[in-house]
């Protein structure tokens, strides 16, 4: 027999305000924590010197992760100027270095050729597999790290400031599993200067923003308190950017027992895929075909 989890059976996303220090997950856990939950899970890693949105789902809402996974992100980001390093930022060694500073002009022009449909190689410090095996493991055990490139969406890549003649900070939004990182050291070696990362924030991910979020301060202060569950947003704000079509509580019950159910819709089109919702709340997410709704994800109630 499978062993049940420990914890409450609660549902929603909590937006943390990620601190600098601690990884990703690690801030998993401690909200986990905080609100007893029997599961946890995050929508894209946070490197553990990055701050910003870290969306933390539970429960019911871990079923909805992808969907904020493959959500547009917004980053900005000051790279240093005249240094690459081994793990292009500014925890690694240098390993290159320049006395050439591009101008502006030059950094703008250089950021045309990183935005759109580019192909990226991660880090050799990253998360990657290969065979198996984390390619920062790989790289800490001081092998040769080899990565494809791996297609990457990059809505838009902007110079917002030049702090000195050393720092530039930028923005950039982009799609699921573009590297911050990589982008500096790219844009350094394009610019014959070399760069890195100095600092690095999520500004938002989907529909989540860091403006909103919540500090693991604040976290601590409500842990395991009746107070702590205001903190939860609804499994819903994960479905935001799926049509949503509506169906009666009948076909409710029909779509979670994963058989196809007539729904309404004003916004699916053939083929969408799709989340059905009762008197608000999620039922499932499927396709939408001629007035029917076939699940392939389900909510319990």
């Amino acid at each position: 027999m499978a062993r049940k989890r420990k914890g409450r059976d609660i549902s929603g996303w909590v937006v943390i305000d990620k601190p600098a220090g601690p990884s990703s997950n690690a801030v998993v856990g401690k909200v986990r924590w905080a609100f007893n939950a029997a599961k946890a899970g995050h929508a894209g890693t946070l490197d553990p010197e990055a701050t910003g949105v870290l969306a933390i789902a539970l429960g019911e809402a871990t079923k909805t992760v992808p969907y904020i996974t493959d959500a547009l992100k917004a980053y900005r980001f000051t790279i240093g100027l005249g240094e690459e390093t081994k793990t292009d930022d500014a925890e690694g060694e240098v390993t290159n270095t320049s006395n050439l500073r591009p101008s502006d002009d030059d950094i703008r022009a250089s950021l045309r050729a990183l935005t759109g449909e580019i192909m990226q190689v991660p880090p050799a410090f990253s998360a990657v597999k290969i065979d198996g095996q984390r390619a920062y493991a790989i790289a800490r055990a001081g092998d040769a790290v080899e990565l494809e490139a791996r297609p990457l969406w990059v809505e838009s890549l902007t110079l917002v400031e030049r702090l000195d003649v050393d720092h530039a900070t930028l923005e950039m939004v982009c799609g699921k599993g573009g590297y911050v990182r990589a982008i500096a050291r790219d844009l350094g070696r394009a610019l014959d200067c070399f760069a890195h990362v100095r600092e690095l924030r999520r500004v938002w991910s989907g529909p989540f923003d860091a403006g909103d979020g919540v500090s693991l301060d604040r976290i601590d202060e409500l842990a395991q308190t009746p107070e702590i569950d205001a903190l939860l947003l609804p499994v819903e704000t994960g479905l935001t950017d799926l049509p949503e079509v509506r169906c009666s509580t009948l076909a409710a019950a029909r779509l979670r027992n994963g058989n196809p159910a007539e729904v309404l819709s004003s916004e699916a089109a053939y083929g969408d895929e799709c989340w059905a919702s009762c008197e608000g709340r999620a039922v499932a997410v499927g396709i939408y075909r001629a007035g029917m709704l076939h699940p392939r994800r389900v909510f319990a109630e």
